[in-house]
C-alpha cells in the first residue's frame, strides 16, 4: 500500500505540473489569437439585431473586462488568479465569473460523456466477446465490420447522420436544446422526460463513436489470452468451453479499463463538434462560442478544465489498472 501511495502521489505531481505547463502553453497562444475581441463582440451584438449604436455602447461597456498590461504581467496576475481559484470574468457576459459558466456547461457535457461512453463500453465488450468467438464465422465478420466502420467515422459525421436522420427526416428526437421551453424545470417526470428526450441523439452519437473501437479492441484483447498457456492447460484438463470463456473474458478485460478512464478525459475535448451541431450547451459549445468571442478568460477556464479531466483520466487509469489487476499489486507487494 506504501508504495501505490507514493505512485499516487508521484502522478498528482506529475499531473500538477503538466496542468501547468499546458495551462502556460494555452494562455500564450489565447493572447496571440488574431482578432479583435471587442470588434468581435461589437460585430455579434449588430447581427443579433441591435443598432449600431447601441453595440457600440454595449461594446465600449466591455474595457473594465479585458486584460491590461503587458503580456508578463497578465499572466502573473492570471496565475495568481489561478491559485486562489479565480480564473476572471467572462468578457461576452460582463460580470459573470469564468468558474460559474464551466461549472454550468460541465454539468451538461459529463452526464451524457458518461453515459454515451457507459454504454458503447458495454456493448462493444459484449459484442467484442462474441466477434472473437465466432471469428470464423458470418457472425464475427459481420461485428468486425461494424466495429470497423463505426470506428473510422468521426464523431461530428456520425452528430450530422444521426442528426439529418432522427431530427429531420424522421422527427423522432428533438435535433437542439436540452429540453422543452414549454415545461417548467423542475424534478417532475415531465421535465426528467424532457431531458433524456433532447439528451438522445448526443448520447447516441458518444456511444456509436466509441463502440467501434471498444469491440476491436475486446476482440484483439480475447484473441490474445485465448493463445496463453492457462487456456492450453485448462483445455487439457477437460474443463467446458463456457468456463474457460469467463476466465478469458475476465483478463481480456483488463486492459479496456483503463482505455475507459482514458476516454472520459478526451472526449471532454472531443465534445464541442457533437455540442455544436445539437446546439447542447455543454463544455464544448461554451468553448467554440468563446473561441468566436475572443473571450480569453473563458477560453484559457475551458482548456484549463479539459487538461485537467485528461491529466485526472490519466491517472485514474493507472491506479485503476493498479487495482483490479492482482498480477500488479502482487507485484507492488512483493519484497
Amino acid at each position: 500500500m506504501a508504495l501505490i501511495a507514493r505512485r499516487l502521489a508521484g502522478h498528482l505531481a506529475r499531473g500538477l505540473v503538466m496542468i501547468l505547463v499546458v495551462t502556460t502553453i494555452s494562455f500564450v497562444i489565447i493572447r496571440n489569437v488574431p482578432g479583435d475581441p471587442l470588434l468581435a463582440r461589437y460585430e455579434k451584438l449588430v447581427e443579433q439585431g441591435m443598432a449600431p449604436d447601441q453595440a457600440e455602447r454595449a461594446t465600449a461597456a466591455l474595457y473594465g473586462f479585458m486584460p491590461s498590461g503587458t503580456l508578463w504581467e497578465q499572466y502573473a496576475d492570471y496565475m495568481t488568479g489561478l491559485f486562489r481559484l479565480d480564473l476572471g470574468q467572462s468578457s461576452s457576459t460582463p460580470g459573470t465569473p469564468v468558474t460559474t459558466l464551466l461549472a454550468s456547461a460541465a454539468t451538461w457535457t459529463v452526464l451524457p460523456v458518461l453515459a454515451g461512453t457507459l454504454l458503447s463500453f458495454l456493448a462493444g465488450v459484449i459484442m467484442g466477446v462474441y466477434a472473437a468467438i465466432r471469428r470464423s464465422g458470418p457472425l464475427g465478420d459481420l461485428l468486425a465490420i461494424s466495429g470497423s466502420l463505426l470506428h473510422g467515422l468521426p464523431q461530428y459525421v456520425l452528430a450530422l447522420l444521426l442528426s439529418a436522420t432522427f431530427a429531420t427526416l424522421l422527427p423522432i428526437f428533438p435535433g437542439s436544446g436540452t429540453a422543452d421551453i414549454m415545461i417548467e424545470p423542475g424534478f417532475g417526470a415531465a421535465y426528467i422526460g424532457s431531458l433524456i428526450e433532447y439528451a438522445t441523439l448526443p448520447v447516441l452519437t458518444y456511444a456509436l463513436a466509441g463502440y467501434g473501437g471498444w469491440i476491436l479492441a475486446m476482440k484483439s484483447s480475447v484473441v490474445t489470452v485465448l493463445g496463453d498457456d492457462f487456456i492450453l492447460a485448462a483445455e487439457l484438463r477437460g474443463l467446458t468451453r463456457g468456463i474457460i470463456f469467463r476466465y478469458v473474458a475476465r483478463n481480456a478485460i483488463l486492459p479496456l479499463f483503463t482505455i475507459l478512464a482514458l476516454s472520459l478525459g478526451l472526449l471532454f475535448g472531443g465534445a464541442i463538434f457533437i455540442e455544436r451541431i445539437f446546439t447542447y450547451p455543454g463544455l464544448g459549445l461554451l468553448l467554440f462560442n468563446s473561441i468566436a468571442d475572443r473571450d480569453y478568460a473563458l477560453m484559457g477556464g475551458a482548456f484549463l478544465l479539459i487538461t485537467a479531466a485528461i491529466v485526472v483520466a490519466n491517472i485514474a487509469a493507472d491506479m485503476l489498472y493498479t487495482v483490479i489487476d492482482p498480477r500488479v499489486r502482487s507485484g507492488e507487494e512483493a519484497p
